[in-house]
């Protein structure tokens, strides 16, 4: 059997147009989900995949309503291979039922795979050069060990904020949370004398 999946990014958008190639395309049943493709849950896309059994087919209109990127493609139709079920995109004419179909994911793969390895290569390439030139990898604390003393003591004055702090150290007010993780509430707390004692 032909299932259809149709997915719009917002309410606004109508896919009248996706149901009606579906439709035109032999599907029995079709699910339809509002969501971005960038999101990761689609309950939708869920159910379509846990309702259909070996040997049906899912059927999208274009492969961007399946998924926005190379390596969600891939996941998914392995995902629907892995159970017995095949993928059909109208658009594009692609249908791994067929052993065209299925050659054109197992290239797309290897081109996914092979990306993911130029990419780790150049990463290690870039780590290793600045190693060899004395620099550790990794972000520069944005402020240091005396900074952070400075920020501690001026904080100790309830009138100073966290945002006065960090614009007197030239960082966003964010970098400052993330090195006083709490805020000033985190620091220990001094207590001041009156002058009756």
């Amino acid at each position: 059997m032909l299932f259809g999946y149709a997915r719009v990014s917002t309410n606004d958008q109508n896919p009248q147009l996706q149901l009606d190639a579906l439709t035109t395309a032999g599907c029995e049943k079709v699910f339809e989900e509002k969501a971005s493709g960038a999101q990761r849950d689609r309950p939708q896309l869920t159910a379509t995949i846990e309702f259909m059994r070996r040997g049906d087919t899912l059927v999208v209109w274009k492969l961007d309503r399946l998924a926005r990127s190379m390596k969600q493609l891939i996941e998914t139709v392995e995902r629907l291979e892995a159970v017995g079920v095949g993928f059909r995109s109208i658009t594009e004419a692609i249908d791994t039922t067929t052993p065209g179909g299925k050659l054109v994911f197992h290239i797309f793969g290897a081109l996914a795979e092979f990306e993911r390895g130029i990419i780790r290569e150049r990463t290690q390439a870039g780590l290793k050069a600045a190693r060899d030139r004395g620099r550790v990898g990794g972000r520069p604390p944005a402020l240091s060990s005396q900074d952070l003393a400075a920020a501690r003591a001026m904080l100790l004055d309830p009138e100073i904020t966290m945002e006065a702090v960090a614009n007197r150290l030239g960082v966003a007010p964010s970098t400052l949370y993330r090195h006083l993780p709490g805020g000033r509430g985190a620091l220990p707390q001094v207590a001041i004398s009156s002058g009756d004692d």
